[in-house]
C-alpha cells in the first residue's frame, strides 16, 4: 500500500496541475494530494490497530522466554516501544500537512510534543526495565549466595 500510495503522491498530481476546480477555487492536484493523505491516515490508524494487537502478543511471548513472571511491567515497557513508534509516524505524517498550511509554529509546537512524549516513553520503558534486571540481579545474587554456602557447608 505504501508503494501504491508513493506512486500516486509522486506522478498523478503532476498530470493535473493545471486543471482548476470549479467552485472550490483550488488545483485538482492539491485535491487529489488532499484524498490522498485523508486515504493513507484511514489506512496507518489500521495498521497501526493491528500493530498494537500484534505487540501485546509478541510482548507476551518475550515475556515468558525471558522467564518474566510479572506480566505488567514488561507488557508496558513493549507498549511505550510501540507509542514511540505511533508519535514518530503520526508526526511524519502531519508535518507535510502543515507544511502545506504555511503553519510553522503549529510544526514546531508538534515536534516539540512529540519530543517530550518520546522522551516520557524512554523514560518509563527505562525504569521498567531498570526494574526488572534490578530483580533478576537480585535473585541471582540470592541463587549464588546459597551455592556457596552450600559449598561452605559441604567442605
Amino acid at each position: 500500500m505504501a508503494v501504491i500510495f508513493w506512486v500516486v503522491s509522486a506522478y498523478v498530481p503532476q498530470t493535473v496541475t493545471h486543471i482548476a476546480i470549479p467552485g472550490l477555487d483550488l488545483n485538482a492536484d492539491l485535491l487529489i494530494l488532499i484524498v490522498s493523505m485523508v486515504i493513507v491516515v484511514i489506512f496507518l490508524v489500521r495498521a497501526l490497530s493491528d500493530a498494537l494487537v500484534l505487540g501485546d502478543i509478541l510482548a507476551d511471548v518475550v515475556v515468558r522466554s525471558l522467564g518474566i513472571r510479572e506480566e505488567r511491567s514488561p507488557k508496558r515497557a513493549v507498549r511505550d516501544f510501540i507509542y514511540i513508534i505511533v508519535v514518530i509516524l503520526l508526526v511524519t505524517a502531519v508535518s507535510p500537512i502543515l507544511a502545506t498550511f504555511r503553519a510553522d509554529l503549529l510544526n514546531t509546537a508538534v515536534t516539540y510534543i512529540a519530543l517530550g512524549l518520546i522522551i516520557l516513553f524512554f523514560y518509563d520503558m527505562g525504569r521498567i526495565l531498570y526494574r526488572v534486571v534490578e530483580q533478576k540481579a537480585e535473585l541471582l545474587a540470592d541463587r549464588l549466595a546459597q551455592m556457596a554456602e552450600k559449598n561452605s557447608k559441604s567442605e
